[in-house]
């Protein structure tokens, strides 16, 4: 396998569709792919900023990130899905047993899920991160393999189809873009996952990582609720 402009592609075999097409997405002129910087391979090399693509957990890449921003500007790129459709394929893989949509949806504020893992980066200075809302297929085969959950059908895939939409974020109050317009000056976690509509816990963990990010503070309680000012 090769990566884009034919060059070597290191530890692509297990590259998932998803992967390997934001690479795509977001190759430019002069970028080099899986580079050898520090002991790491990195997605893009772009001039002296490494890029890195994560389409799961940030906590798989936490340490990673830590290692490399003491010496490198970097960015993380996370892709989240808006639309997305469920493809239940045969054991090989040969045909389409059944396609539905899935009746989520994703918006940019769901960042918040994984970034409650790695607040603290956002603040420094070599760190940057862009979104990209997209439009997806979940492949599943029924292998046997899968969780007692999914019955016994496992996710192979993750495939693009579409991008929608995309924000690069370089400094903390960039996030800030994220709140609701009509948020008032105090808030409680309720009334920002009312006005948003969004899960109470999503916006849980959106006023955590606002306030490790150092861009709200709390102002006082309304009852047993925490309000949150915005500095």
């Amino acid at each position: 396998m090769t990566s884009p402009k034919g060059q070597p592609a290191i530890g692509t075999l297990q590259e998932r569709s998803l992967h390997a097409k934001l690479k795509e997405v977001l190759e430019e002129p002069g970028d080099k792919f899986e580079v050898p910087v520090e002991g790491f391979v990195i997605d893009i090399v772009r001039g002296n900023l490494l890029i890195e693509i994560q389409t799961r957990n940030f906590s798989a890449i936490k340490n990673k990130l830590i290692k490399l921003l003491r010496t490198h500007k970097v960015r993380l790129v996370y892709p989240i899905a808006k639309e997305k459709w469920i493809v239940r394929e045969t054991p090989d893989g040969t045909s389409v047993v059944s396609k539905r949509r899935s009746p989520k949806k994703g918006d940019f504020i769901d960042v918040f899920y994984e970034l409650i893992r790695i607040p603290g980066l956002i603040k420094h200075h070599n760190f940057s991160i862009e979104l990209i809302l997209i439009n997806e297929e979940e492949v599943r085969r029924r292998d046997g393999k899968g969780s007692w959950r999914r019955k016994g059908w496992s996710n192979i895939d993750r495939r693009l189809t579409d991008v929608v939409e995309r924000k690069l974020f370089v400094s903390a109050s960039d996030f800030l873009q994220l709140l609701p317009d009509n948020l008032p000056e105090l808030f409680t976690n309720r009334g920002l996952a009312d006005l948003a509509r969004i899960p109470r816990r999503l916006a849980e963990k959106t006023t955590y990582c606002l306030r490790k990010m150092g861009v709200i503070e709390v102002e006082g309680k309304k009852g047993k609720a925490l309000l949150f000012k915005i500095i």
